[in-house]
């Protein structure tokens, strides 16, 4: 199993009464389990308005910030348990086969604009053998033609632009592969979360965008960027594209500070636990999608219930003082920077 400490700051400077809507607590289901977790709030709030939903594919905190500094400090340990299987066995599934859960993933969405790439995809890859090769095909074609580029792209950048620019940053990459993907009939979506055993000379840890396609009845991981191992990711939100998932929704006028993104991997073999290291093999870290009944597995049943995790509740945190500066992502008034 994998367990991974990760430390996400996030400062903002509010110039007027503002609300929030984060996104930066990771999902906990059967393979991504929330150990333990706290929260701080350094900010002028008003308690009442701080809240917490849970819907499965993303954890939101909300609350309402008066005008001065708001720094916001989330600590998790999260235990991975992947599934993993053989890609060759993994297949695409005709249309008519999905369950009515997946099949928003086959449409064109805001960032993902599956139909202006339709003649390029099946020109390109629609005479490849449906599956996983076809998939990771994708996958590596967009690695090759697009060059990583801090700064390149802004957050209204769609999958259309960085075809035309092959230039971009992670959601870019993953938002290219999401289009082609579905301009192909095969369900794909966007994937927010933070990543393990990239390269230092890459720069400091960052949240990271990558990707879910449906194969077998199961959601499988795919990275464009190729910059850490599957198994090192760690996910945070699931949508059709990143208008679904962004890491902050700011209400008000507001300016972001660059956040503070850690991330460590434990390492004590005598309790099972290692670094998240690359394999060839498929993995998967999402629950089945309803109504499908996949099969097969490389590894051996994982344990059917996971411990709960904390109520955060109970270790959120609430001076009332303001402090600080942080991250954007959907900014609804005009930003003063942008990006992702």
């Amino acid at each position: 199993m994998i367990r991974l400490n990760t430390t996400i700051i996030l400062s903002y400077e509010v110039s007027a009464p503002s609300t929030f809507i984060l996104n930066i607590q990771p999902v906990n289901n059967r393979h991504q389990t929330v150990l333990r977790e706290s929260l701080a709030v350094d900010a002028d709030i008003d308690p009442h308005t701080l809240t917490q939903t849970d819907s499965g594919d993303k954890r939101l905190l909300r609350f309402d910030a008066s005008a001065g500094t708001v720094k916001v400090d989330y600590r998790a340990t999260v235990e991975l348990r992947h599934r993993f299987d053989t890609p060759a066995e993994l297949r695409e599934l005709p249309v008519a086969g999905l369950p009515d859960a997946v099949l928003p993933y086959l449409l064109a969405s805001r960032y993902c604009e599956s139909d202006k790439l339709m003649s390029f995809a099946w020109a390109n890859f629609g005479s490849l053998e449906p599956g996983h090769a076809r998939v990771q095909a994708i996958a590596q074609w967009v690695r090759e033609h697009v060059t990583f580029a801090a700064g390149a792209s802004q957050w209204t950048t769609s999958a259309a632009d960085t075809f035309e620019q092959r230039r971009g940053v992670c959601r870019d990459f993953a938002h290219l592969m999401i289009a082609v993907c579905r301009a192909l009939n095969v369900p794909a979506r966007f994937v927010t979360g933070i990543d393990y055993g990239a390269d230092p000379a890459l720069g400091p840890p960052d949240f990271h965008a990558y990707v879910e396609v449906f194969l077998s009845n199961r959601w499988y991981l795919f990275d464009p960027t190729d910059i850490s191992p599957t198994t090192g990711l760690l996910r945070i939100g699931t949508g059709r594209d990143a208008a679904d998932v962004p890491f902050a929704h700011i209400f008000g006028p507001v300016r972001t500070g660059k956040p503070i993104v850690s991330i460590e991997a434990l390492d004590d073999p005598a309790a099972g636990i290692e670094p998240p290291q690359r394999t060839a093999l498929a993995v998967c870290t999402a629950e089945a999608a309803v109504g499908a009944e996949a099969t097969g597995n490389a590894e051996p049943a994982y344990r059917a219930a996971m411990p709960r995790p904390p109520k955060l509740s109970d270790a959120i945190r609430l001076p009332y003082a303001p402090r600080a500066q942080s991250s954007l992502i959907m900014p609804h008034v005009a930003p003063t920077r942008a990006g992702l």
